[in-house]
């Protein structure tokens, strides 16, 4: 009968592990995320992605610790056309953006800063012209947070800048303020 309790014991704490491996953090895990926002002459933009951290890859920097991350995302944009007409087009992008958190990387407190390339569906207006190409660069600088038991929650407030580098004119490029919640997975 000892040898029962033992074994049970035993299955019991192995049926808990997975609920012990819960509580450290989720920095280092994908995450799904809600973005939406506004910007210049009165655009917005609504965006749902996927974040996938690069698994090991570091570097220590002023007493926190800077991760990688590819962030791919589709969404929509809307504006206003030449003619003030409410404008909408499908986007989708992709690129790399670096965290830095303090505390060795400890700190639930995050900045960020990322580039990537993005494709609309079709020419974006901003400033009253339309952007010459539907092939932009986007990039952007960022403050959030994280919380809940895992760290698994992340709020961050964005500023993101889209246009194709002068690559061909126009180029009036387009400014976003966005919020984003990601939940990790």
């Amino acid at each position: 009968m000892t040898h029962i309790r033992h074994w049970l014991a035993l299955a019991c704490l192995a049926g808990c592990a997975p609920l012990l491996a819960q509580t450290t953090s989720s920095y280092q895990t994908p995450t799904m995320y809600l973005q939406a926002g506004a910007g210049e002459d009165s655009s917005q933009a609504l965006v749902l992605g996927v974040t996938l951290p690069w698994k090991s890859w570091s570097w220590p920097l002023g007493g926190g610790l800077v991760r990688g991350h590819w962030d791919l995302y589709a969404g929509a944009w809307s504006g206003r056309d030449l003619a003030q007409d409410r404008f909408h087009t499908a986007v989708i992008g992709a690129g790399p953006s670096l965290r830095w958190r303090g505390q060795q990387g400890a700190s639930p407190w995050f900045l960020e800063a990322g580039t990537g390339l993005m494709v609309s569906h079709k020419h974006f207006y901003a400033s009253d012209e339309r952007m010459a190409t539907r092939w932009n660069f986007a990039s952007h600088i960022g403050l959030g947070m994280n919380w809940g038991p895992r760290q698994e929650h992340e709020l961050s407030l964005r500023l993101q800048h889209a246009s194709n580098a002068s690559a061909k004119k126009p180029n009036p490029g387009v400014n976003f303020l966005l919020l984003r919640y990601a939940h990790a997975f």
